[in-house]
């Protein structure tokens, strides 16, 4: 594979990426919620300073697309007016937080997540910027698939724990300890020397045989995991998919009118409260066996300057041949920064063509390599371990 310019970090709002139709911003809502004001604000700007598309990443936040230098400016004093804004960029880098979509309003989930964004921005970690935590405290696991550093979440007999990520058990906690306990992960993540090095992640600081001290380890197991949630109706609202997570501004602004406020997911799905029944416009994911779910596509060529390929054409092409149990990946580079892990296929474009993984991610030897677009859709037996 050819290389790639990995630059390690993550666009944020205050802290913007240079990509190939412009600059990239990035909004982390608190708490994983933007009411219908916000949603519907962010709608407007986005139509007005950028290009009119707006993204849904793999970590539950939106992208602004297409900003010029001189949009900028008000672009972020669009931002700051709907209170989206950290106080800088170090702050908003920090603050990387999955927050499971289904809670409820008497549970414990949005005053964990208050609670942890606010020891966040009062924290000096120097943690990596993909670094990331996860409040997952429902009866099910929801976000175990989900990329994250240090997780909250219930044990089989409904108390809550502290886990690493790549730990098979956690710390048993009070609600009162929880973040602070995550926090103490966190720290010792760092002075351990989990932050230096290539990877930087959790999991590959535990695999690489770094042990975790007594007073964070714990016998407590998770509760099991759940599928991942389909497009439907739920006793919140209503979930509903975003074709490769990339969405016209307009959509944004009709779902604001629709629902009392949308909560965002890591599968590239809104849950839009209070909405009863489910929409019918065009460009929506709403039928749970939409093949557009099997498939994850970056941005790719010509909007992202990485990519060696336009990803999102060959994705929907090849959306329908993807068997209902399985899970397609198209990549414009080696980064993978649609989706970091495994899938059962996934192409990778490089300047040769498009090389083909095997139940692996976009880092991993390819089976085939330099296959055309052309080529793919002339023969989608390929998905299916064919010639």
């Amino acid at each position: 594979m050819s290389a790639v310019a990995v630059k390690g970090w993550c666009p944020g709002a205050l802290r913007p990426m240079q990509s190939g139709d412009g600059l990239v911003l990035r909004i982390r809502p608190r708490g994983g919620r933007l009411d219908a004001a916000q949603a519907a604000g962010i709608a407007e700007l986005a139509g007005q300073y950028g290009n009119g598309l707006i993204d849904l990443t793999s970590r539950a936040n939106l992208q602004i697309r297409g900003v010029g230098d001189a949009s900028y400016p008000p672009l972020i004093d669009g931002l700051a007016g709907l209170d989206l804004l950290d106080r800088d960029s170090d702050t908003e880098a920090q603050r990387n937080l999955l927050v499971t979509p289904f809670w409820t309003t008497d549970d414990d989930t949005p005053s964990l997540a208050a609670e942890l964004e606010r020891a966040l921005a009062g924290a000096s970690l120097d943690l990596p910027t993909k670094f990331g935590f996860a409040i997952d405290d429902g009866k099910e696991r929801v976000l175990s698939g989900a990329s994250a550093d240090i997780r909250i979440e219930r044990d089989r007999n409904g108390g809550l724990l502290v886990r690493a990520d790549g730990a098979q058990f956690g710390l048993s906690v009070t609600r009162n300890e929880a973040v602070q306990v995550a926090l103490a992960l966190a720290e010792w993540f760092v002075a351990s020397g989990g932050a230096q090095g290539e990877k930087r992640r959790m999991a590959a600081h535990l695999t690489g045989g770094v042990r975790l001290p007594d007073s964070l380890r714990g016998d407590a197991e998770p509760v099991a995991g759940s599928p991942e949630p389909a497009p439907g109706l739920y006793p919140t609202g209503a979930m509903i998919g975003i074709a490769f997570g990339q969405m016209p501004h307009q959509t944004l602004g009709h779902l604001a009118t629709r629902a009392q406020a949308l909560r965002l997911t890591s599968w590239r799905m809104l849950l839009a409260e209070g909405m009863h029944e489910m929409p019918h416009d065009v460009d929506l994911v709403t039928d749970p066996d939409d093949p557009a779910l099997r498939v994850i596509a970056c941005s790719g060529a010509p909007r992202c300057r990485e990519a060696h390929a336009d990803t999102r054409a060959l994705a929907s092409a090849l959306a329908r041949y993807v068997p209902p149990d399985a899970r397609l990946h198209v990549s414009g580079c080696a980064k993978g920064c649609a989706h970091s892990g495994s899938a059962d296929v996934t192409f990778v474009a490089s300047r040769e063509g498009f090389d083909l993984i095997r139940r692996g991610t976009t880092r991993d030897v390819p089976a085939m390599r330099g296959l055309t677009h052309s080529y793919l859709i002339a023969n989608p037996s390929v998905l299916m371990g064919g010639h």
